[in-house]
């Protein structure tokens, strides 16, 4: 098994920009639920079966617009016979664990298709910027997506299930990673971009007593005029100001306990079909809430919501207090680290005030995963030098200062367990991993039927799928 194999196991969002990733993912997904069929140039039908697993198919098709999405992104390294062959292996890899997952009789429930595929449309919403930018990216509207998604994401989590119990006792100890590093062709060990380890200091404006009651005042407001027969969805739409939900009317999609702010829960769960709550306060703002169904643990709700906005005395007492801090690291009077905990809001704090990185869970960022305006104010530092304060929005709505540190930057270099050991640990599992998944595919398909037909049998696949 070679690097580029097991980099290819790497989630693709770490390689990939924001407009490729979602028209890819976007596109990845429709192949399977359009049931698209591919034409000749004479508009002559040539779809059909390329392989069966089990009592599932794998139609032309399919291979042929995956393919087509891959040519599109300039992921085709090599033939077109070759890529298409690794493709369809990789369809047959998901088509098996699928057909186990028949087996084992998975139960996978609408309410849980419904809430995974709610938390991905709020992701894939955030990346494009608006639902609109979505849309306008996919070409479908928002329900029309979610339409399409709903079947593949059913498959999807199915074939999590099994393939997670079949390696969810996988781990690597320090020595075989060791050893796996040692075992490594040295002209074969990938090159690492530089990569940043950034910390900050937080402060949160303090908003003021009038700032707050000016909005309650607008929202008491909003609550009298639906009481009095106002639509909620049309007040959403026209007033509320999360930026995710006000374009649907607030509508929030399924959730359950623990995926919301503990006030908000606390409310919504409370409610009735078409029932509006009192007004909820949370750290995002003040809330109406409309309760829209409830199936089981799970709720859908709408919601409407108005965040007091701090003022310009208060954004500048956070400014003058983070320069004050960022003068007391220079002078060499307090370390960093001390005046993260002595000093930030932020819950980053509690490890040592880095920023961590949500593709790889560790402190390490390339430049191309840092949000452009912390990259614009850290390229400009020295390792170990403090930025100025600087005023940043976050994905809330909320204004808030911060200041930057920059504990180390590396140069480009061949990976190495000094500076590297995470991301070769990483490399140590997936190999592990596949091992135990190879094993696995040897075993069942010598227990169920696969067939390839012509011309993909001939495919130099790296597993043996037992063709017949």
């Amino acid at each position: 098994m070679n690097l580029k194999f097991i980099e290819a196991m790497v989630p693709m969002r770490k390689r990939m920009n924001k407009g490729n990733f979602i028209f890819l993912v976007f596109s990845f997904l429709s192949v399977y639920a359009c049931n698209i069929t591919a034409q000749t140039s004479q508009d002559t039908v040539i779809d059909g079966i390329v392989a069966i697993v089990g009592a599932n198919t794998i139609l032309r098709s399919d291979l042929e617009n995956q393919y087509l999405q891959f040519r599109s992104q300039g992921n085709i390294t090599g033939s077109p016979t070759t890529m298409k062959c690794q493709i369809l292996e990789n369809m047959l890899f998901q088509k098996l664990l699928l057909n186990q997952a028949e087996i084992d009789s998975v139960q996978i429930t609408d309410i849980q298709v419904e809430s995974e595929m709610d938390r991905r449309m709020r992701y894939f919403i955030n990346l494009a910027g608006s639902p609109e930018k979505l849309e306008e990216t996919y070409q479908k509207s928002i329900i029309a997506i979610k339409s399409e998604m709903r079947d593949i994401i059913k498959e999807q989590m199915m074939v999590e299930n099994v393939q997670q119990k079949i390696t969810k006792e996988v781990a690597t100890t320090p020595s075989e990673v060791k050893a796996f590093y040692r075992k490594l062709p040295k002209d074969s060990i990938p090159a690492v971009n530089s990569e940043y380890e950034i910390g900050m200091i937080v402060k949160y404006p303090a908003i003021g007593d009038a700032e707050k009651e000016e909005v309650r005042k607008k929202i008491t407001a909003l609550k009298e005029r639906i009481a009095k027969g106002d639509d909620f969805s049309t007040m959403a739409i026209l007033y509320s100001e999360d930026p995710g939900s006000s374009k649907k009317g607030g509508e929030l999609g399924m959730f359950k306990r623990g995926d919301m702010r503990p006030e908000f829960e606390a409310a919504a769960f409370k409610l009735k079909p078409a029932e509006v709550s009192d007004i909820v306060e949370t750290e995002d703002g003040y809330h109406l809430i409309q309760m829209i169904e409830r199936r089981g643990e799970y709720i859908n709700v709408r919601h409407i919501l108005l965040q007091p906005k701090v003022s310009i005395v208060s954004l500048n007492a956070a400014k003058t207090t983070l320069d004050s801090i960022a003068t007391i690291i220079d002078q060499k009077k307090m370390r960093f680290d001390e005046c993260v905990m002595k000093f930030s809001d932020d819950p980053s704090k509690n490890n040592g005030g880095l920023m961590i990185n949500p593709n790889t869970g560790n402190s390490r960022f390339e430049s191309d995963q840092l949000d452009p305006k912390v990259f614009f104010v850290i390229d400009k530092l020295k390792v170990g030098e403090i930025s100025a304060p600087v005023l940043f929005k976050t994905d809330r709505g909320k204004e808030e200062y911060r200041i930057y540190y920059l504990k180390e930057r590396t140069n480009p270099h061949k990976a190495n367990l000094e500076l590297d050991y995470a991301r070769i640990q990483q490399w140590a599992m997936e190999k592990k991993k596949m091992k135990i998944m190879d094993d696995w595919i040897q075993k069942k398909t010598s227990r169920t039927y696969v067939r390839i037909m012509d011309p993909y049998k001939n495919c130099a696949f790296q597993r043996n799928w037992n063709s017949k």
